[in-house]
């Protein structure tokens, strides 16, 4: 009767990973300590592979300068980068381990992410410095071998790590001896909306069970509804405890607190990990943790878009790089100020009031491209508009008209790359319209950006352009990283993507 209630109505991709696992016998019945040592076998071996790549890189490096630099062949004795290679490997090991690089949770987690590792390689290097500064052996390491090493030390680090988390992910199924073993316990339609939202060969675990609990009509009376509900727990814990699995899941909504407790007493009884799961919530919030803030506890959804350190990096990058790039243009500005006065009369410089970080309003600094009119209403440019002079179409057409954000930037109400600014009336009307559309003002507006790089610019004639537009802004929020920056500015200048809708 238990072994029907648990596996009779399993999904078909369940039951034929069941059928694997039938075939995988002695992987299925590995105790508990035996997947967690090949659990730990997994890690260790990633985290050799981040060793390899970066000893593999460093000294092969050093082997082929001396050979072409000196026509000599080094010997073992006479390598001097295996110290520097030992020490960067150190830091990125420590540092890995500590933030849970390694746990088989991360390597088997859908989203990785190039930052963090770009990070981390910048942090070794700068640990490598201090350390041969304050034991002066920087004299020790050839620049030329120190500087490659640097330059393909990463981009081996990071085909490391793919390779090795492609590998781990493609061998991780419910038959495999390091997939957790799972129970399921909630309603019916709690089981069966898991089932329908999720792959078995998707979630690197196992289910080995399920335990349907039975609903019963609130008629009935509590009395009835508590002892039903007493028979269906006792009889998923005795099954709980034949099976011994890693895990039990209760499926059941949070909104159900009476049945959830009830639950929670019963299982804390078996020597599983318990967890809750609060519908479909988490699904969409991958990356929700449980956070304090001081004595309070809570799950965090998300974080600010950008902590302390992120806001002081990005805005000295953005301090650095808009005055050296307004001390090298100056020449084009004067060239380019004397040419729209000669076109049309008129400002050379053109503003407009747009909502920049947290909707506070600015004034957004553009070189005119459309001839001056009296008292004109906003109307966004359209492609052939009779308003755009002659200059003003090549200014357009080649991004030149943004130059002059450069100075809102040095003022701090924009930023290099961010969600675009747009005119007041569009924002207040696409607020209303477009879900989300206000969370691009949790940072400063940018000269240039993620949607605008993609091809998502110029007008936009429904709302599904501006939810298109929308949904890259959110990505770049949600994903930034200061290589992300230099990746957005690079495209800005030299992918063709980035002029298209420009008129």
């Amino acid at each position: 009767m238990a072994l029907q209630m648990l596996h009779g109505r399993l999904p078909e991709s369940y039951q034929a990973a069941a059928g694997r696992s039938r075939r995988h016998v002695w992987s299925a019945l590995l105790p508990q300590r035996g997947r967690a040592a090949l659990r730990v076998g997994i890690s260790v071996g990633v985290a050799l592979a981040d060793v390899a790549a970066i000893l593999g890189t460093a000294l092969p490096i050093e082997i082929g300068y001396h050979i072409v630099a000196y026509r000599s062949v080094l010997t073992p004795a006479d390598l001097q980068s295996w110290r520097m290679a030992a020490l960067l490997a150190l830091v990125v090991l420590v540092t890995n381990a500590l933030r849970g690089e390694y746990t088989f949770e991360s390597l088997l987690a859908a989203k990785r992410r190039f930052q963090p590792t770009a990070s981390l390689w910048l942090a070794a290097w700068g640990a490598l410095l201090v350390v041969t500064f304050a034991t002066k052996t920087t004299t020790d390491l050839s620049r030329a071998v120190t500087v490659l090493a640097f330059a393909l030390g990463l981009p081996a680090l990071l085909l490391a790590r793919t390779a090795t988390v492609a590998l781990v992910r493609r061998h991780v199924r419910p038959a495999s001896p390091s997939a957790s073993r799972v129970h399921l316990v909630g309603f019916e339609e709690d089981i069966a909306r898991f089932y329908a939202n999720n792959e078995a060969d998707g979630l690197g675990i196992r289910v080995v069970g399920t335990s349907y609990l039975r609903r019963v009509p609130h008629d009935a009376g509590n009395e009835a509804r508590h002892a039903q509900m007493a028979e269906d727990l006792d009889l998923a814990v005795s099954v709980v405890r034949f099976l011994r699995p890693d895990d039990v899941f209760i499926l059941i909504p949070w909104a159900d607190t009476a049945e959830v407790e009830r639950c929670i007493d019963a299982f804390l009884r078996v020597p599983a990990a318990l967890h809750l799961r609060p519908g479909t919530v988490l699904d969409r919030f991958p990356e929700m943790s449980v956070a304090r803030v001081g004595r309070l506890s809570g799950i965090n959804i998300g974080r600010r878009p950008l902590n302390l350190a992120e806001i002081v990096l990005k805005r000295v990058f953005d301090l650095a790089a808009a005055s050296v790039a307004l001390a090298l243009l100056a020449p084009l500005f004067a060239v380019l100020a004397v040419l729209i006065k000669l076109d049309s009369p008129g400002p050379v410089l053109f503003r407009q009031k747009r909502y920049g970080f947290n909707q506070q309003p600015f004034a957004v600094y553009k070189f005119r491209s459309m001839r001056t009119e009296e008292n004109a209403v906003f109307r966004q440019a359209t492609r052939n508009d009779a308003r755009i002079t002659r200059v003003g179409a090549f200014l357009r057409k080649t991004n030149l008209d943004e130059l002059p954000q450069l100075l809102n930037v040095l003022k701090g109400e924009m930023s290099l790359v961010g969600p675009r600014p747009h005119a007041l009336a569009h924002d207040r009307s696409f607020e209303r319209r477009i879900a989300l559309y206000a969370r691009r003002h949790n940072v400063r507006p940018g000269i240039t950006g993620w949607a605008q790089v993609n091809g998502l610019r110029g007008e936009t004639l429904t709302d599904l352009d501006m939810e298109r537009r929308v949904a890259h802004d959110l990505h770049y929020i949600d994903n930034w990283s200061i290589w992300f920056d230099i990746q957005i500015i690079v495209r800005t200048v030299f992918s063709r993507r980035a002029y298209r809708n420009a008129f």
